[in-house]
């Protein structure tokens, strides 16, 4: 298991990226440039972009959303701190919640990790609930056991029957 050079041991990440205003290919390219950049933090591996239709809030654009998984030496709080600085450097500002957004980076899991905070939860708490983060979860992770005790690709297939979701070719 890899380490950083003060030694502290690499955990294993994945990440859930959103965009749905303005350019949302590049909006999603230029989020993981700059995770790329991120000391402390290796990206190891990027699902393709899916299509996806808006939960919450309906009278919106459709979403682009990938998964990204990832090793980093910062702690949870850090890495959260770290992915709103990226939001706000794709152009990411404050909105209603599951409204529109250039840009959403959210962190699924951390290792073995839970917690809950008033910032962060992990696992976190609604992944298996969106095709959106589990079809490409799946499609990187297949067999990742989640939270619930299933295969991501299990998940994700269940998902797929219920929710809009399309790989973006």
């Amino acid at each position: 298991m890899g380490g950083n050079a003060a030694g502290q041991p690499e955990a294993c990440v994945y990440l859930s990226l959103g965009s749905n205003l303005g350019d949302r290919r590049a909006n999603l390219e230029t989020a993981l440039e700059l995770l790329g950049q991120m000391p402390g933090l290796r990206i190891t591996g990027v699902s393709r972009r899916y299509r996806t239709a808006p939960l919450g809030v309906a009278q919106q654009p459709e979403f682009l959303n990938l998964a990204a998984q990832a090793r980093t030496s910062l702690a949870p709080g850090e890495l959260l701190r770290a992915a709103k600085r990226i939001e706000r450097a794709v152009g990411r500002t404050a909105g209603p919640r599951w409204g529109p957004r250039v840009i959403d980076i959210d962190i699924l899991l951390y290792n073995a990790v839970r917690m809950e905070t008033p910032e962060l939860t992990l696992p976190h708490p609604r992944m298996e609930e969106r095709a959106f983060v589990m079809a490409p979860l799946a499609e990187i992770a297949p067999d990742l056991v989640m939270p619930s005790g299933r295969l991501a690709a299990e998940v994700a297939d269940v998902l797929r029957r219920e929710q809009d979701v399309d790989a973006d070719v």
